[in-house]
């Protein structure tokens, strides 16, 4: 890989990663009800997750999109579906009568599973493989270590953002509030990433 594939593909890495989709919205939600240590296995579970998604869309998996015409449509129902149940439970991960929360966060098996019914995951993976591997063994494992080491901090700074923000959700109404609009965010996360696949 050149030089400058490889800064191509970290600038690439870091926009889709920093931006705000399912992963980044979950992690701060997450921050800002179960704190920064509670959400860490959730966080390394979003980056070894897609680490892996790479590597085995990359070494042929998007072949199956290509091959079974419904795959996609059923593939985009299933995360509208699971994304809708996770909007839910983060609406209701702090009742309004306390203030601390019910539930638990993510596991890092949860996290990771996710990755495979996140649309946006499904979108960076393929683009990444397509543009910047050769479709060789070594240029996935390239791309998928490049997004590995970017990946860690920008979601992190999710998480951190979410922590801070608990000094200003100390009421029970305003904590509701932070979830609700966290969940309403979301769902809308969904639109950009689905529309195309319906």
């Amino acid at each position: 890989m050149s030089i400058d594939i490889l800064l191509a593909l970290a600038g690439f890495a870091f926009v889709s990663s920093i931006t705000p989709g399912p992963n980044n919205l979950m992690l701060m939600a997450s921050g800002a009800n179960f704190g920064l240590l509670r959400s860490i296995p959730h966080a390394l579970g979003i980056a070894v997750g897609f680490t892996v998604m790479i590597v085995v869309v990359g070494l042929g998996l998007s072949q199956v999109f290509d091959t079974f015409s419904w795959a996609r449509p059923a593939l985009a129902a299933l995360s509208v579906v699971y994304l809708l149940y996770l909007a839910w439970k983060i609406a209701n991960a702090a009742p309004p009568d306390r203030t601390e929360p019910e539930g638990t966060p993510m596991t890092f098996l949860q996290a990771a599973a996710f990755q495979w019914v996140n649309p946006k995951a499904w979108t960076m993976a393929l683009t990444a493989v397509t543009l910047y591997s050769n479709g060789s063994v070594w240029s996935v494992v390239a791309v998928a270590g490049v997004f590995g080491v970017i990946n860690v901090p920008c979601i992190s700074s999710w998480t951190l953002l979410g922590r801070q923000m608990r000094r200003l959700l100390t009421s029970p109404i305003r904590l509701r509030a932070f979830n609700w609009t966290m969940a309403a965010l979301l769902v809308a996360s969904l639109i950009p990433s689905v529309a195309p696949l319906l």
